[in-house]
């Protein structure tokens, strides 16, 4: 068992516990409305008081030393007993509650994240949340944020990860390109199409980059980094896109494109530090992102 060299202060112990959770300063003095250089002073004051430290700079970020998750288990007790504090004075008042950041790619995070959350916020109105976008590999050092949500395959390194659900990508054309175009009849014919795809030298997640590779060499005719302006270029007519069914499918102006010959599956995965997962707002997010992607999973993987 670690013995603390002086009794640390409880106000350092927190800010010591959020940067484990989002593993850098800068994210944490902005969750805390501070100043990175107050983060690095009250981390080094705590060390001070500790008499040794609690941080340690790694390939990954910042890790916790033997004597940093001591402290912040103990840095988890002062906030369990700070919330239980509230409750009693505050009616109402429950465990989900402060800032919670998550990352996601574009359509999960507007699609699927965002409705999720809005009812979370309804039933916790404590809770803040900070959505950041983005289509990318899942982070080795998971910097700035207590869960990101990303598709494709993972390669973890200290996070736990949680399959949140597979979903479907297939073949697209808007109406009046398939007028002017015609249908496609084989995935041979495909050649002699436009495409509609990711911009290949800044997308990270090889599921995506190689998605329309899978069906034509060729370089697709429309990139674009967001999938709501693939959606968009499909939609009027620029080519045949490979986009997630449940953003597009059944909608009015797209209609499937050799549905029986082209799909591909991809996994949306949730990944957190484990001093995140601690968080009860953070589980609360988890479990409602688990919730409604089984609730969509007829829009996820359509037939």
């Amino acid at each position: 068992m670690v013995e603390f060299k002086r009794f640390p202060s409880p106000d350092d112990l927190l800010i010591l516990l959020t940067v484990a959770r989002l593993g850098r300063f800068t994210a944490v003095a902005d969750a805390l409305e501070t100043t990175h250089t107050t983060v690095s002073r009250r981390i080094l004051a705590l060390d001070k008081q500790l008499g040794g430290r609690t941080l340690e700079r790694t390939p990954h970020g910042w890790e916790l030393t033997e004597l940093g998750r001591a402290a912040v288990s103990a840095a988890e007790g002062i906030e369990e007993s700070l919330r239980a504090l509230s409750s009693g004075i505050q009616d109402g008042v429950d465990t989900v509650s402060g800032v919670v950041r998550v990352s996601a790619s574009d359509g999960f995070g507007a699609l699927i994240a965002a409705p999720a959350l809005a009812r979370l916020q309804a039933k916790h109105p404590l809770l803040r949340v900070e959505l950041l976008s983005g289509t990318r590999r899942l982070s080795q050092n998971r910097s700035g944020v207590d869960v990101e949500v990303v598709a494709g395959s993972v390669e973890a390194g200290r996070a736990q990860t949680i399959l949140l659900s597979d979903y479907t990508l297939r073949l697209y054309a808007g109406a009046g390109y398939v007028v002017e175009h015609g249908m496609p009849d084989s995935v041979e014919s495909l050649a002699s199409h436009s495409f509609v795809s990711y911009v290949e030298s800044t997308l990270q997640v090889a599921e995506l980059a190689q998605q329309h590779r899978t069906v034509t060499a060729k370089p697709a005719d429309f990139q674009a980094t967001s999938v709501f302006a693939q959606v968009e270029a499909v939609r009027a007519n620029a080519g045949i896109g490979m986009l997630p069914a449940f953003m597009v499918d059944g909608q009015e102006g797209f209609v499937r494109v050799l549905p029986d010959d082209v799909a591909q599956k991809v996994q949306f995965w949730a990944a957190a530090r484990p001093e995140s997962l601690r968080s009860p707002a953070v589980q609360a997010v988890v479990a409602a992102f688990l919730q409604e992607t089984r609730q969509r999973r007829q829009q996820l993987l359509p037939d």
